[in-house]
């Protein structure tokens, strides 16, 4: 049964190969047996990555700015597609935005509404039902008039509209008065400027009073301090 036992040429070659792994175990930092000493790390035979290379390479390139405005909406709707959770976080976001904005959080407000002075002047005029707040509906009531074919209609739909027009400013001016002397008793120690509190009023009258931002807090005929 001369087959089942090995030549000596394999048992050579077993040795030496038994033994190159030894040297290289050796050389590595482990022992013969196979066991590493405390604390080895096998070298990876490259340098570590920096941080910014690595977080380059798993982002990928970054595309160039867009270079039209066409190209910039192109890309945007291309982004809500691809996420449209993001989309869903957006509107929410606007909407919680509007809905503080409408109650006057100080946080959301534009910089032309802020402050107590701002307030005060709202206040006065949503307290007051003014001749201002028909701008808009006699704007429509001008627009529609004009279609009407017939020359005495527009004779008279010209008439009102310039006799509310000339009520309206001598309203604006009279309110403008009115609240910037009463802001100044309110807050003496502020820098109030009559020209600018009076515009403010009168553009806030001019709106209707369900679309004014933000929404009213006293009602026509409350009294205000």
């Amino acid at each position: 049964m001369r087959f089942l036992r090995r030549s000596s040429t394999e048992e050579a070659d077993t040795t030496d190969g038994t033994a190159a792994e030894s040297g290289t175990a050796a050389e590595d930092g482990a022992s013969p047996a196979g066991t590493r000493r405390k604390g080895y790390t096998p070298a990876k035979g490259r340098p570590t990555p920096k941080r910014r290379e690595a977080e380059g390479r798993r982002r990928g390139p970054v595309a160039p700015p867009p270079r039209t405005t066409r190209e910039a909406i192109r890309r945007s709707r291309e982004l809500r597609k691809k996420n449209p959770m993001a989309k869903e976080e957006r509107r929410a976001a606007t909407r919680e935005r509007r809905e503080r904005m409408l109650a006057g959080d100080e946080r959301y407000l534009l910089p032309r509404d802020r402050g107590p002075v701002k307030a005060y002047v709202r206040d006065l005029v949503d307290s007051r039902r003014n001749v201002l707040g028909l701008f808009m509906p006699m704007a429509i009531v001008v627009f529609v008039t004009l279609l009407i074919p017939i020359m005495q209609v527009q004779q008279y739909a010209t008439l009102l509209t310039t006799v509310v027009l000339l009520g309206m400013i001598v309203e604006g001016f009279l309110n403008g008065r009115r609240i910037s002397k009463r802001v100044r008793e309110k807050f003496p120690k502020e820098n109030i400027r009559g020209a600018s509190i009076g515009w403010y009023a009168f553009v806030r009258a001019s709106q209707l009073r369900k679309l004014r931002v933000p929404k009213p807090r006293v009602k026509p005929g409350d009294q205000v301090d």
